[in-house]
């Protein structure tokens, strides 16, 4: 079987996910680029290797992608939880099976997450840039114990930052679709509606699938203006979740005290936030814990031979 591995750093720190793949006969063809992939270059890839599988990143398969892909490709294994890159729709019509792994990277994207809480209420960044640059000035910052943190999904993430806070006795608020009343009074989680928890958190941090056209700038110019001034802004779910240039313009005019991303609506990021103040970016690197990438990525293998086998059985 011909496997197309897309993310370019599947197996670099640890080659046990290829060595589960080898040990099944599969012949593996990786990503040339060392990046995320372009539309037209995934694309061409799977024309000209015509895999049986294929293990993804976040590159853009789309409806051209797929459509062109099938019937050869059986089965999408993504390396991570997010399927907004996937046509779902048309890898159904086209016989494609699409898997993911949204189990493997929960704990390391929580941890990242509190990461940025505290940077954020610490200055921790601020004040590494100046002493660097020779400006040994103090910036005062506040305890978690006092602030109000404002979780939007509960998801696996979600909860699990909840989990982390705990320690900490900071309030916390939650909104959901489907909120969990039961797990929400035991971890003494106040639920709310979304508008409501905007005016109130000190930190709001972004735990949302990006399931439906409708939460494309979940976060807009709107929903920034409802923030408490001064309050903080954490993403470490979807880029697109939230508008980058109302965020630019509210860290300018000093509405928001400071935002942290690791996701982006567009990968490598080259946005207005790379000039704003108060910011922490980092590289879309979440589940980039050692031992959750490779828990990740062997789970990614795992799934792409039991549904290819369940495929060739059919």
């Amino acid at each position: 079987m011909k496997i197309l591995i897309t993310t370019s750093s599947f197996g670099v720190k640890d080659t046990a996910s290829k060595d589960i793949l080898i040990s099944q006969g599969c012949q593996i063809i990786t990503n040339p680029h060392g990046r995320t992939l372009t539309e037209e270059e995934v694309d061409a890839l799977l024309k000209e290797h015509r895999p049986d599988g294929m293990i993804a990143g976040v590159e853009p398969l789309t409806e051209n992608v797929l459509t062109n892909a099938a019937p050869h490709l059986r089965v999408i294994s993504r390396c991570g939880t997010g399927l907004d890159n996937v046509n779902l729709e048309i890898a159904k019509k086209r016989g494609i099976t699409v898997v993911n792994t949204p189990d493997a990277p929960a704990e390391a994207v929580a941890e990242l997450t509190l990461a940025f809480i505290l940077a954020l209420i610490r200055n921790i960044t601020v004040h590494d840039s100046e002493v660097k640059s020779g400006r040994w000035k103090k910036h005062m910052g506040y305890l978690l114990h006092e602030m109000t943190i404002g979780l939007v999904g509960l998801g696996r993430v979600g909860k699990r930052v909840a989990s982390l806070l705990q320690p900490y006795g900071c309030k916390l608020l939650g909104a959901d679709l489907k909120p969990d009343q039961d797990w929400a009074a035991t971890h003494r989680v106040e639920l709310m509606p979304i508008e409501q928890l905007l005016t109130q958190a000190d930190v709001i941090t972004l735990h949302l699938p990006y399931a439906t056209a409708e939460l494309h700038h979940f976060i807009n110019k709107k929903r920034i203006a409802s923030m408490k001034p001064g309050s903080f802004l954490i993403n470490t779910s979807r880029g697109a979740l939230v508008d980058d240039n109302a965020l630019a313009a509210a860290l300018e005019d000093g509405h928001l005290g400071g935002i942290a991303l690791d996701v982006y609506e567009e990968e490598p990021y080259l946005g207005p936030l790379l000039k704003a103040p108060r910011t922490i970016l980092s590289p879309h690197s979440g589940s980039y814990a050692r031992a959750t990438r490779t828990r990740m990525e062997c789970e990614a293998a795992k799934n792409l031979l039991t549904e290819l086998a369940r495929s060739s059985s059919k």
